[in-house]
């Protein structure tokens, strides 16, 4: 059972909690704030709670709990939005007190990438993570027969249609997986034939200038979204000549703090054109107070998912709009280690600065690679011929 929300021109009120990382929260909720935008929301105010631990029942204390729910009846708001994942037993509660909708984190980028995906596979994926997500949501999408169920040690038709539920969302999740083991196979078929190219992608965290940076290069016409996070769901691939040597890159879906395991998990596949590249240039917003953080936040999720790379060059963008540059060098000069200074960039995507000083570091950093795919066609070429001349005899 997939719940499509309607987001669009909703008034909404963000909910989160700071137990630790107070500017962590601020850094998150702002972030939320601009996925509920990307949906279409209108989002009128964020409540903040400071707690010592998360209050089970309803996540927020009761005083809390009862300043939003005075705000919502004022103000007419129909959606609420958690910055945290909610259990179904906390949604159930919280829906029952502030008589909205709810929905979290979790739900609100699902959501997106559902809106975002175009091609088959990238809807195959998407799928499988909004049924397990489903699945660990199913006692808060049968609250509505509650009713019917009868007392303790009764099993009611509502507690029969959860089991029937979730039996058809175990089957619907078994047969994505295999639809899709079938696409990996075939990807992975399509990416031996291209083992003689070199292969790039771009990673980084969302809303970077990824596409933009593919634009230049490829001088394809990727989709670009302005200020919206994940305008890139589906990853594209394109080839690009660099001093008449051809290289295939690829534009991978943007990172996000707290990215739903649904997600990952569903998107491994996907993320594999990453661990078969060559080279990675990892896109970074120097526009950001956060940029730091996204840096590491990347870096762990490629190691999460088993992406280790010596050959990465880091990027960056949006130069142009940058106030404090010459502090934030200095603060990424700090981080980096020596090795490592030498392939970074400061570039402007949007002006078109320094792109061909990143065409030149790609050239360069992938030469060595270059030599040995050669050597390996002209190995081959060899032992066909030693091969065909023994068959002769």
């Amino acid at each position: 059972m997939l719940v499509t929300t309607d987001y669009t021109e909703k008034k909404t009120v963000l909910i989160a909690t700071v137990i630790k990382n107070q500017n962590q929260v601020l850094e998150e909720i702002s972030e939320l704030n601009s996925l509920a935008k990307t949906l279409g929301a209108i989002v009128i105010k964020e409540f903040l709670q400071n707690l010592k631990s998360k209050t089970p029942n309803t996540f927020i204390g009761k005083g809390k709990m009862e300043e939003i729910k005075t705000f919502i009846l004022v103000n007419n708001i129909t959606l609420v939005i958690f910055n945290d994942n909610l259990s179904p037993s906390q949604f159930k509660n919280i829906e029952k007190t502030l008589t909205s909708e709810v929905v979290d984190r979790t739900k609100v980028i699902l959501d997106i990438f559902s809106k975002r995906a175009k091609t088959s596979y990238a809807k195959a994926q998407m799928k499988l993570a909004q049924y397990k997500y489903a699945l660990s949501k199913l006692p808060k999408l049968w609250t509505h027969l509650e009713k019917q169920r009868g007392g303790i040690g009764f099993r009611g038709p509502g507690e029969s249609e959860i089991e029937t539920d979730r039996r058809n969302i175990q089957t619907s999740i078994k047969k994505l997986k295999t639809k899709m083991q079938l696409i990996d196979n075939q990807m992975n078929t399509q990416r031996q034939h291209r083992k003689n190219i070199i292969r790039i992608s771009l990673v980084g965290y969302t809303n970077v200038g990824k596409s933009t940076i593919m634009n230049l290069l490829s001088k394809a016409k990727v989709s670009t979204v302005e200020n919206q996070l994940f305008s890139t769901v589906d990853t594209t691939v394109r080839k690009i000549k660099i001093k008449k040597q051809i290289f295939l890159l690829s534009d991978t879906v943007g990172f996000i703090n707290n990215l739903p395991t649904q997600l990952i998990d569903s998107f491994k596949s996907t993320l594999s054109e990453i661990k078969e590249s060559d080279l990675l240039i990892h896109v970074i917003d120097i526009t950001k107070n956060s940029f730091i953080k996204d840096i590491k936040y990347v870096e762990n999720l490629l190691l999460e998912i088993g992406i280790k790379k010596n050959l990465i060059i880091k990027v960056f963008n949006k130069i142009d709009r940058c106030s404090e540059l010459n502090t934030k060098k200095s603060r990424i000069n700090k981080i980096i280690n020596k090795k490592s200074l030498k392939n970074l960039l400061f570039i402007s995507a949007l002006q078109k600065q320094t792109i061909k000083l990143l065409k030149q570091k790609i050239y360069a950093l992938t030469k060595s690679i270059h030599r040995n795919i050669h050597r390996n066609i002209h190995r081959n070429i060899h032992r066909n011929k030693i091969c065909l001349k023994t068959n002769e005899r």
